[in-house]
């Protein structure tokens, strides 16, 4: 019998002359007939069907069912994943007898070819995505760069839900009706901060008594006042509307003692405006007042007592304590002059009308321009004029013509063709099962996946020039688009939903273990691995560094965490790894720190991290009643108790894959800092890989790893290609996944050519039509 690679190479030279001379099909299905009765059939007798078989085979998937390469590409997606754990070597486990490495690469490139072919010769299927809502990220970004104004107004609508480890996919994203009211307050907000009504507006001020004030504990309430009886503040948090000048008025008096006045700093969000000595008396308060520039938002305004003095054994009672007491602090304004507008205003309202008779061709303009780019599209004429009806009523009943494009500000914002993603098919012909993406929305889809928001000036331009989708111009878009700050949505969304660096914000760690611990360190741990990942994209490094790099990202506080000397200040810099305990994201502290159990590690939640978010070969859910480690009567060290564990043969199969791979960090207690030994024990943080090879800790972990890159990409252009479409992978598209993997090994893995390639793949470009089923 000839060997399993010359084999492979006579189907390969058969299948290229068939299809040269027109009988690929049959000639296919001869060779492919050949193989499997020859090869993969004794393949899976040897190492897979004795546990894949018969009435209860092991993770319900019996392979002793399938006799022809008919049968195996009708399960296209058993078979997937059935290369994907062979050639990850987690099948067969390591307890049992395993194939060499040529015989894995013979079946998984045979099996691999076989489920390429389906479809092959037809316009293959790029999926149909749902249509989408804009979740909160995605909305507060748009609101941004559509209006112009930082707002965060999602912040206050419910969470999104999560599919497929991702919070932007269309089948899990509804409108409850608690959400729909949200919006329809957010777009008045929105609207009300946009557009100035009327222009300079009046100064208003506003008062707050003492005893509304918030101050620190060395305070109490006088009546309608507030004295301060050491240092500190009377403060108030007011949210300014508008940029400007305003007047910070603050009536107080003074209970002198000591050898100087009482003195008294008026404050924005502290930093002092003006200093006064306060002479005013309880019987004749005094007013002091400083006019300064305020910047928009959100505003501490306070006045701070400054020289506390204390003399208790003074023979004069009056001489003991020097207090401040603060009655009333007002803020009146903002002064604005007419040429003061604001930005979003100018941007909405880039017209004024001449008089009555033009304000409706205005009114159309404006409109149209806003909708279209809130729509993400050009909007249709009846779009444009029912908004328009909205001015002309607002006008009939007395309102400013500004007060019309509020109103149509806020339909607009409140318009499912805002609100949703919406992809409206180009050609309905039954002729046509699939479309081609127009450019528009092919610049929503490009814009949403890389920033988060909607297309910019640029994308919209191609868009209409109907150029976007040259694959040179969509490579250009790309880099461009990669090298803007806004692809930090990149960082926060996909990565921080990808290594689940989210839940570092809910992790607890016992503070009473890890005394060192504290909000400064857990925001230095999430600041660490976002800025590994934005270097990575903007050094468009590869890939692999994700696995293992010599370098990381630190501040004092999280040097000092990781026992690394000569960082000093809170300012983050790289930095190069000297040793090999740390590399990559697998020992960065927001990993281990979200991976860990409040008290201790947990090699079991590591190893499934590394399985789900690098390996792409999520173990199944444990087994209904299998009671956690804690529950059971275990003894011993760690490793131990967690051996003990997995002796039920029902948590074994999944156990003896993850836990090894936990158990390469154990070096790394539950906050991420180093340790050799736990209760004078000596870690062992040595394991098996499920394909049975060895590593000593770490740093042979990771080199693991490593030597099998497409693995890891695999894996990861799953993730990315998931979170771009915004649906969860179906079996169809394992060829577009294989086809981005290959083209990435080819290019070094480096990050833009993931990116590129998940961008120009059908998927992404193209979509099944309305009706047409899979």
């Amino acid at each position: 019998m000839p060997s399993l690679l010359s084999r492979l190479l006579s189907c390969l030279i058969v299948a290229a002359l068939c299809a040269a001379t027109g009988f690929d099909d049959r000639c296919v299905a001869e060779e492919g007939e050949a193989f499997f009765a020859d090869h993969l059939q004794p393949f899976l007798q040897k190492y897979c069907i004795g546990c894949h078989s018969g009435e209860e085979p092991k993770a319900d998937f019996a392979l002793d069912t399938y006799h022809d390469t008919a049968a195996l590409r009708r399960d296209r997606d058993q078979w997937s994943t059935v290369v994907e754990y062979i050639e990850a070597g987690i099948m067969p486990p390591a307890a049992k007898p395993q194939p060499t490495a040529d015989e894995v690469a013979v079946v998984s490139a045979w099996v691999n070819g076989q489920l390429a072919r389906i479809g092959a010769g037809a316009q293959r299927d790029p999926g149909r995505v749902t249509i989408r809502r804009l979740n909160r990220a995605e909305y507060n970004n748009t609101i941004r760069d559509l209006i112009g104004i930082d707002v965060q107004p999602a912040d206050e609508f419910p969470s999104d839900d999560v599919g497929y480890g991702f919070d932007n996919i269309g089948d899990v994203l509804s409108l409850p009706p608690l959400l729909m009211e949200k919006y329809l307050a957010a777009a008045e907000k929105i609207a009300d901060e946009a557009i100035a009504l009327r222009w300079p507006p009046e100064p208003v001020k506003h008062k707050f008594a003492g005893r509304r004030l918030s101050s620190g504990a060395g305070s109490q309430k006088t009546g309608q006042a507030r004295r301060l009886g050491e240092e500190g503040e009377a403060y108030i948090e007011m949210r300014f509307a508008l940029a400007g000048d305003y007047i910070l008025r603050c009536r107080a008096y003074a209970e002198q003692a000591g050898d100087e006045p009482v003195r008294m700093a008026l404050c924005v969000d502290g930093k002092k405006a003006e200093t006064f000595e306060v002479q005013g008396t309880k019987a004749e308060p005094a007013v002091y007042e400083k006019r300064i520039e305020v910047a928009r938002g959100v505003q501490r305004v306070a006045a701070a007592f400054l020289n506390d003095f204390v003399d208790p054994d003074n023979p004069d009672p009056a001489q003991r304590d020097r207090n401040l007491v603060v009655e009333s602090l007002e803020i009146e304004g903002p002064f604005l002059t007419a040429e003061q507008i604001p930005a979003p205003h100018r941007r909405i309202i880039f017209r004024q009308p001449t008089g009555s008779e033009d304000e409706d061709p205005c009114a159309r303009e404006i409109l149209t321009r806003l909708a279209s780019r809130a729509y993400r599209r050009p909007a249709a004429s009846d779009e444009v004029e029912a908004l328009a009806q909205l001015v002309r009523v607002a006008r009939e009943n007395g309102d400013s013509f500004e007060a019309g494009i509020q109103l149509g500000l806020q339909a607009i914002l409140v318009s499912p063709h805002f609100l949703f993603r919406v992809e409206l098919d180009a050609d309905t012909s039954a002729e046509a099962p699939v479309h081609t993406l127009d450019d528009y929305q092919l610049a929503s889809r490009l814009s949403y996946f890389l920033w988060s928001s909607m297309p910019d000036d640029e994308l919209f331009r191609l868009a209409a020039e109907g150029a976007l989708s040259r694959p040179e111009n969509l490579a250009t878009q790309v880099k461009r688009m990669l090298a803007d700050p806004k692809s930090r949505a990149l960082v926060r969304n996909f990565a921080g939903q990808w290594l689940q660096l989210r839940n570092l914000d809910l992790a607890a760690p016992d503070r009473s273990r890890f005394k060192k611990f504290d909000e400064k360190l857990r925001a230095a741990m999430k600041q660490e691995t976002e800025l590994f990942f934005e270097n990575i994209v903007r050094e468009d490094r590869s890939v692999l560094d994700f696995l293992d790099a010599d370098y990381t990202f630190v501040n004092e506080r999280l040097a000092k965490h990781y026992g690394i000397n000569g960082v000093s200040g809170d300012e983050f810099r790289r930095i190069t790894l000297d040793d090999r305990r740390r590399g990559g994201v697998l020992t960065q502290a927001s990993i281990l720190t979200i991976t860990s159990n409040p008290t201790r590690t947990s090699p079991v939640k590591r190893g499934k991290w590394i399985m789900e978010q690098i390996l792409g070969t999520p173990p199944p859910p444990p087994p209904p009643g299998v009671a956690e480690l804690e529950q059971v009567a275990l003894f011993g060290s760690l490793r131990e108790k967690i051996e003990q564990h997995r002796e039920n043969p029902s948590c074994a199969v999944c156990h003896e894959r993850m836990d090894p791979l936990g158990f390469a960090l154990e070096n790394f207690n539950a906050v991420g800092a180093w340790r050799d030994t736990e209760l004078f024990v000596k870690i062992d943080a040595s394991g098996t890989m499920p394909g049975g090879q060895t590593f000593e800790g770490p740093a042979d972990f990771r080199a693991l790893l490593k030597s099998k890159p497409e693995v890891f990409a695999r894996c990861l252009t799953r993730k990315l290609l998931t979170y771009a479409l915004g649906r969860g992978l179906e079996a169809y598209d394992a060829q577009a996944v294989a086809e981005i993997t290959k083209r990435l090994q080819a290019e070094d893995y480096k990050f833009s050519t993931l990116v590129t390639e998940v961008v120009g793949s059908e998927p992404f470009r193209m979509r099944r039509a309305q009706g047409v089923t899979q």
